[in-house]
Formats: structure tokens, sequence, C-alpha cells
């Protein structure tokens, strides 16, 4: 210990004239004496202390520095301590000064992310760097304002590096600086964490199994496993703090959209482990009336029924008891202290580890014995039902109940059993309360829904931002849905009108057809003898070596071997009549199109056709008239009936969903077909140029998957942007009413 001297000496040096810093000025030179080891480090503390009271941000800033300073030299490093007050001192000298209190408040818990002086160096030089990019200035030099956001990163950093280490902090801040350097409240959205792109890039920059890499890989698994194809509904890990639990509904199985690697266990095992426990509620849980129950009683009832479905999945699937075991977190029996806390979660903790491992638990509580006894007796017997698991959860907590389960302090563990889901699908209230409030609006009530017309969860893609010359993740979402139908025989009546058409367009495609056969060499059975290979044979043979069987040759017809979609905007402003047209470009676009499937389906070649408008980048509809392998018949010709004008028009998302289905088609030549009457726009967007930008991104995309995409537009003012978008690709038709005419032709010459 110091002596009395040395520390009225470190009194006396300490000149602030704040009466609360002196008032705890005594415990902190304790700790920072106790922290610290050179007589170096308690200078640069002493220092750094008056210089923030001379600074002239109030007495907050020194309370932190002197309360905090030291546990953050003492991680990471003691060359530390002065540098942070330095560094609050530049900030609260320049425009940035509302910034020093956030700083000095999280740089305790950086430091216990980073540990180390290096890494503690670079994350201030981060914030410099997102301090120069961010302030407003005059011509670069002068700034006038302080930054909009360097209060927020500070404030969020720690909760940020608790999912990414300081590279993907740095990216993530840089992105955010640069994509939104325009629009200062994009910007605190964005290092709020209060922004779609903000929690994406964050997923991007995490490490771990997404679910988005793996859907299908998981898809199979459940099929082959579990005779299910239900879809996975992922929820985003960083939201908030608390993280949300997995859990199902009508819609889906609602999982984490990433999982990192529990110490050998890799996520996708993780997932394995999640969607079997869920599936085995699916298969052999009932419901229960959570109205005749204790809070405490149905969390007993929950731990016995967990463990009765995953007995039944592991007497299954014998190998999900390793991969259960493994993730199951064991609690220390003395983790929790009866006569100060509430040790229900304990003890329901310890029971649910001993169900999933009776013989190797390692517990000595003789209760806890006697239900782990008695529940595999009866499960043993082969006859178990959600009712026997409520009575064992009821049974139980009559057993072990203490006065102190009634104490304000409550144990919670630090880890949850996080391959279960959250049960909500056991309960059934009969009576309005709290309880079924809370289940109705789901763990994440603010988070958007699929829209009940979609169906389906959306399909997020990105955006190509002009500005910041980059894409911005995840930025559309893409609604799914089957057109609606309506009355066949109006396409009917139109095919009637156009019959004279159709026959001459059907001639012209009966000739596209191949009429030639293709040889093929090299076959064990033919039509032939392929003299060439049988001679090479008989030579092998008299040579000794063994001769190639392989000596016919067979002929197949040439086929066509081509993929066309046709994307159809449907935004509207197609419900309008063009000058001089008695009718609107929806019903002209209608008639050129049933023209078109009828050549089409002459030609034999697969189409595709699906419609589309946009309400914002939250909601771009993508209506499927007709798909790749159906039919052109009365299904579809009823939907196409049905077609009707929407809302606006989000060329650039439209024209990469439809590539994601032209993708995955075999076809040598893949031709997207666009038919719109205008440029790309939407309410949510304010420069007319963003979104044609987007677009000409999309059709380079969609090029380099090896996707042909011609535009015919409709607007006799396209020359002004469809060259922008779609190069030398388009036509434009001046006068609309020939549209029925020119479609058909168009698709003969790009596919002939």
């Amino acid at each position: 210990m110091p002596k009395d001297s040395t520390r009225q000496a470190y009194r006396d040096r300490f000149k602030c004239g704040f009466d609360q810093a002196r008032e705890i000025f005594d415990p902190c030179l304790s700790n920072a004496l106790e922290k610290l080891a050179s007589d170096q480090a308690m200078d640069d503390f002493l220092q750094g202390a008056n210089l923030l009271c001379m600074m002239g941000q109030g007495v907050e800033p020194v309370l932190i520095y002197l309360e905090e300073g030291p546990d953050t030299a003492a991680l990471v490093g003691e060359a530390m301590i002065g540098d942070l007050a330095h560094y609050a001192y530049k900030l609260a000298t320049s425009t940035n000064a509302p910034a020093v209190v956030p700083f000095l408040q999280s740089m305790l818990s950086v430091s216990r992310r980073l540990e180390s002086r290096d890494a503690m160096q670079a994350f201030l030089d981060l914030g410099l760097e997102l301090m120069r990019e961010t302030t407003p200035s005059i011509h670069g030099h002068h700034a006038i304002h302080p930054s909009p956001v360097l209060d927020r990163f500070f404030e969020t950093a720690p909760r940020v590096l608790a999912w990414l280490n300081l590279a993907g902090l740095a990216n993530w801040a840089r992105f955010g600086a640069r994509v939104h350097a325009n629009d200062p409240d994009a910007l605190k959205a964005f290092f709020g964490l209060d922004s779609a792109d903000s929690r994406t890039v964050l997923q991007r920059e995490r490490h771990g199994t997404l679910l988005a890499d793996n859907e299908r890989r998981l898809g199979y698994y459940l099929q082959a496993l579990w005779a299910s194809d239900e879809p996975l509904v992922p929820y985003p890990t960083l939201e908030a703090e608390t993280p949300q639990r997995p859990y199902f509904d009508e819609y889906g199985l609602r999982v984490p959209d990433l999982f990192d690697d529990h110490g050998s266990i890799p996520g996708i095992d993780r997932y394995r482990a999640l969607l079997a426990h869920m599936m085995a509620h699916r298969q052999w849980s009932g419901t229960i009336v959570a109205d005749n129950y204790s809070p405490m009683q149905r969390l007993a009832m929950e731990v016995f029924e967990d463990a009765r479905v995953e007995y039944l999945a592991m007497a299954r699937y014998p190998g999900l008891r390793r991969l259960f075991l493994a993730l199951h977190p064991r609690v220390e029996a003395d983790a929790c202290d009866p006569a100060r806390q509430s040790c229900v979660n304990h003890r329901l903790m310890m029971l649910s580890y001993a169900l999933l491992d009776p013989g190797g638990h390692g517990y000595e509580d003789t209760v806890i014995d006697e239900f782990v006894a008695r529940f595999h007796e009866h499960m043993a017997e082969g006859n178990s039902r959600t009712r026997d698991a409520a009575e064992q959860g009821v049974a139980f907590m009559a057993r072990t109940r203490r006065p102190s389960d009634a104490f304000a302090e409550v144990w919670f563990p630090s880890e949850r059993v996080e391959f279960r889901d959250d049960n909500r699908h056991l309960w059934r209230f009969i009576e309005e309360g709290d309880e079924e409030e809370l289940f109705d609006l789901g763990a994440n009530a603010d988070a958007e829904e699929p829209r009940p017309e979609a169906g389906l969860p959306p399909r997020l893609y990105p955006e190509w931002d002009p500005a910041a010359g980059l894409h911005r993740p995840d930025w559309v979402s893409v609604f799914d849905s089957l057109q609606p139908a309506g009355h066949a025989g109006q396409v009917d009546r139109l095919l009637d009108r156009h019959r004279g058409l159709v026959r001459q367009l059907e001639q012209v495609v009966e000739l596209l057809r191949p009429q030639h056969r293709e040889r093929i060499r090299y076959q064990e059975e033919g039509a032939e003898l392929d003299l060439d290979v049988a001679v090479r044979s008989i030579i092998d043979l008299r040579s000794g070596v063994e001769p190639d069987p392989r000596v016919n040759f067979g002929h197949r017809h040439a086929e066509r071997d081509v993929s066309v979609s046709l994307l159809l905007d449907l935004s509207a402003s197609v419900a309008e009549r063009p000058a001089g047209s008695s009718q609107t470009v929806l019903e002209l676009s209608r008639e050129a199109v049933t023209v078109l499937a009828q050549a089409v389906d002459t030609a034999g070649d697969p189409l595709a056709i699906a419609g589309f408008d946009s309400n914002t980048r939250h909601e771009v509809r993508y209506r499927h008239i007709k798909g790749f392998d159906e039919p052109w018949g009365r299904d579809v010709k009823a939907r196409l009936a049905a077609m009707e004008a929407g809302l606006s028009t989000r060329l650039g998302a439209a024209l990469r969903h439809a590539g994601h289905f032209l993708s995955h088609r075999r076809n040598q030549k893949k031709l997207l077909l666009v038919l719109t009457d205008g440029e790309p726009h939407d309410v949510d967007v304010k420069d007319p140029k963003w979104l044609r930008a987007d677009a000409r991104q999309a059709v380079v995309e969609l090029e380099g998957e090896g996707i042909f995409a011609w535009c015919i537009n409709l607007d006799p003012k396209a020359d002004e942007y469809v060259a922008d978008i779609f190069g030398h690709r388009y036509t434009i038709i001046d006068h609309v009413e020939r549209l029925p005419e020119v479609l058909p032709r168009l698709f003969v010459q790009l596919t002939g």
C-alpha cells in the first residue's frame, strides 16, 4: 500500500474544482493505485483528469474518466490511460463535443472486447476517420456542425463488437458513412441499428452459418427425416440485445438467420438440432389450457414436454442424443443462492439437463433423481402424452417450492437452451389476459410480417446505389403470388379476333423447328455400324488390347434450346389510354401476350409470364401468370384475363427476380422480354436516375448469368432513357395499337 504522504501528494496534484469530482476522488484514487502499477501511468491518470476538468464540458466526463479510466487501462495497457483523456479533449475542442460523454461511457465496454492497446488505438483511429467523413464542413476544411452520428457510433460500438471483430466494425461503419453521406437522418438510423441495411451489413460481416446459404440443404433434411416441406422463415439475430426465441406457426418455422459455431458443433448442426426439436413438437405435442396453471407451473410443464418430445426424437434417431447433450448447457448446482435469490429457473435448468442425461448429469439432488426416474419409467411404457408432462410439471413445482421463490432477485441462466423454441404452441388461452396478447404480438412485434396476399415470405434483393457505387444489400422485398383467375373465355375471344395473325405466326414458328438430325457416335447399341470405330476395335483386338465396344452410332433430332420469360409492367400507368387509341395499354398488352403465348406454344419453347408492380422497396409484387412447365390452357388464360394495373415500377428488383427463375433453366439460350410503358419509378425514391441506374446494373448482372434481356417500350419518349438501361437491346413501339403484331414477331427474330 502506498504511504499516506504519497496519497496526499496525489490529492494535491488533482486540481479539479468540481465538488462532485473531489468527493469521489479518494475511492477512485484507491482503484487507480490498485490497477495502475507504474508511476508514469499514475501521472498520466492525474494529468488526464485535470485536462478533462479544464476543457469546459462539465463534470460528467471527469466522473466517468475517474471511475472507469483505470479499469480500461488495466485491460488494454497502462499507456492508454493518457491517450483516452487526450482523445476526449480532441473531441471537445472540435465541433464534436457532444460525442465526448458517449465516448468515455463506451471505452470500458469496448476495451473488454478488444483487450489490446493496438486494437484500442485502431478503434480510436476509426472514430477520428468517421468524424472527418461525417462532420459537415465548408469546402471540406472548416467544420460548421457536429457529426450527426459520432455520438451514436460510440454508443453502439460495444453492441456491434459483441457480434463483429474490429475489422467487421470498420467495414460496417465505413459502409454507412459512404452510402448515407448526404442523408443525416439515414446516417442516424444506420448507426443506431434502426435501419434494415445497417442490420444487413452487420449480418454480412458476421462469421457463422447463414440460413440463406443452407436453406435448401436444411429443407432436404426436413423432407428426408421428418417428411415436412414447411418453409423456413428467418428472423434477424441482430434486431435487439435480447435474442428472439425460435417458434413455429401457420406460416412456417421461425428460426435465426445465422448460427455461430458452438465449440466443436458447427452452425449447421445447431440448425439440425433446432429443427428436430420443433418437428418433434409438431408430431407429438398437444395443447394445454393455460388459464388453469400459474406461470411457474407452466415453466415446469414446458421442461417436461421438451424432454418428452426429445426422448421420442432420440428413440427414432439415436444420433440426436450426442447433439442435444453437446448443446444443452449444464449449470452448476451451487450457481444460485436460495438465501437471497429466486432459484426456480436454476432448479428447472438442472432438471432439464438431468432428464436429457439421466445417467451422467452428476447432480446430487434426490428430488431431481426421483422425478428423472419417474419420467423415464413412464416414457419406457410407450404411451406418453402432453397431459402427462403437465401433471409431472405441477407435481415437481409442488414438491420443490420454497419461500425464496417469491424473491425479487431472480436467477437467470447465462446460457439458454438454444435448440428449443418458445413453446407458444402448447398454450391455449380461454380468458383474455397479458400472456396471450404477448404471444399474439410475438417476440418481435414491430417486425414486418409478409403481406397476406403474398402467401410466402419475401425474397430480398440488393439495389444499386449510384452515388456510392455499390449495392445496398437485401434492400428490396419481392413478394411472390399467383395471379388470381378471371374468365378464360375473354382470352379465347382475343385469339379469335387475331386468328389470321396467329395462323401466320404459327407457320413462321413451324419453320423454326429444326428439321435435321444429329449423328451420335460411340454407342454400344445403335441403328448403324460406325466403320471407323469398328476397324479400330478389330486392330486393338488383334494387338492384344481390349477393344472399344462402342462401335455403333445413332441419330437424334436437333431441338430448339431456348427458355423465354415475359415480364409485364403492371403499374398504374398501363390503365391509361394512349393518344389515338381506343384501348388501354393493359388491354393491348393482354392481346399481345395472348398471341405470343399461342405462337410459343406452337414452337414448344418453355415460356413463363409474370407481371409486377411496386409500392416502395418494402413491397414489390411479382404475380406469376404462367410457369415454364405449365401448359398453355384455360388456367393460364384465366389468369391472363384477370391482370390489373397496380402502383409503381421498381424495374431492377423485378428483373433480378425474373432472372432468378431463368437462371435455374438448363437451356442454352435464356431470353427475358420486358414489356413496359415508361421508365422505372417508385414513391420512395426522389431521384429519378436512381432506379434507372439500378435497372441498368440489373441488366449487367443478368448478362453475367447468360440471360439476354430485351425491352419492348411503349413510351414515345423512351429514347431519353431506355438505351441507358438496356443498351442497344430494345424496341420502341410508337403506335401502341400495333403491339399484338410486333411482340410475337420480335420473339421470332430473337429466337430464330
